[in-house]
């Protein structure tokens, strides 16, 4: 028998009636008339073949193919309401595999010190993260959600400021005492300036920006050292090998420390938000929202 969409609702029907005992009690549950009842099972019968209820004025119960029928499909309904069920709870109940994009540098110094934290806090999640340099296709390749600086990419997802950092200038003690202290932005110029390759371009990065009130200056630096990631650039910032212009949210404890320091600090570099991107649509998982208010409770909290 070929299937038919509707052979579902009258399948549907039929329990109604069972459950109730009555096809008036069967149309108050589904919020039919009488004869739409009777209609969906005549319906049914005729898919079928076969009769499934006798029925009296005062009585209505399953003939022998429709016990059988019923006992079939009864486990099948039951499936299919729970599967319902734990779809809709899915939006109020934090459970489930979270698949998170992440740039390499939010992943491993923003959020990993809480890992354990989140985990703690939600035991019924399990969490997947992916650093990579692009945002590629969330939906095809099965992300919750994407965690990015910089402006959203114009798109159908959903986006949420998370919070701000604006980067600074640093340099540890060793390379200052060595090569001096550059007083303006204009003498990096002078200075070895540890490079970071962009992950667009794949060029580096040697135009820095610098703002003071309405004046802004653009100085091109030159650098031995070319990395494409956070990590590397610390290192090599903390060894004495270079001055390094990186997001201020990554290095507060070292500056509190005095292992770097902020060699301009009148000079405040470009901001760059944080955004949660996310696909489209009216009710996002728990498990998303979770992250996300996560998020913004821990790590907003961190100087930037």
């Amino acid at each position: 028998m070929k299937f038919d969409g509707r052979l579902v609702a009258n399948v549907g029907v039929l329990a109604a009636i069972v459950q109730g005992g009555s096809f008036a009690r069967a149309a108050d549950a589904l919020g039919l008339t009488r004869s739409g009842v009777s209609r969906a099972v005549a319906r049914l019968e005729n898919s079928v073949g076969v009769r499934l209820l006798d029925r009296t004025t005062r009585s209505v119960s399953l003939t022998d193919e429709g016990r059988r029928l019923y006992g079939e499909i009864g486990p099948l309904l039951s499936g299919i309401e729970n599967a319902f069920t734990q779809t809709a709870n899915s939006s109020a109940t934090v459970r489930g595999r979270l698949r998170v994009n992440a740039s390499a540098f939010f992943a491993t110094t923003m959020f990993a010190p809480y890992t354990g934290e989140f985990l703690e806090r939600y035991p019924e999640v399990s969490l997947e993260m992916v650093t990579r340099d692009q945002l590629g296709d969330l939906v095809a390749e099965g992300f919750d959600i994407a965690i990015r600086f910089g402006n959203p990419p114009s798109s159908s997802l959903i986006s949420r400021k998370l919070l701000e950092t604006r980067t600074v200038t640093v340099a540890s003690p060793t390379y200052i005492k060595k090569f001096g202290r550059p007083a303006h932005p204009s003498e990096l110029a002078n200075h070895q300036c540890i490079q970071v390759r962009d992950a667009l371009s794949g060029e580096p990065l040697q135009i820095w920006e610098y703002r003071q009130g309405r004046k802004v200056v653009s100085v091109k630096t030159t650098g031995r050292i070319v990395v494409t990631e956070f990590g590397p650039v610390i290192g090599a910032c903390l060894a004495g090998a270079g001055i390094a212009r990186v997001k201020a949210i990554g290095v507060q404890e070292l500056l509190a420390r005095g292992q770097l320091i902020d060699v301009l600090p009148d000079w405040p570099g470009q901001s760059f938000p944080l955004y949660a991107l996310f696909p489209a649509g009216p009710h996002p998982a728990a498990k998303v929202r979770a992250f996300v208010d996560f998020v913004v409770e821990r790590i907003g909290r961190i100087p930037a």
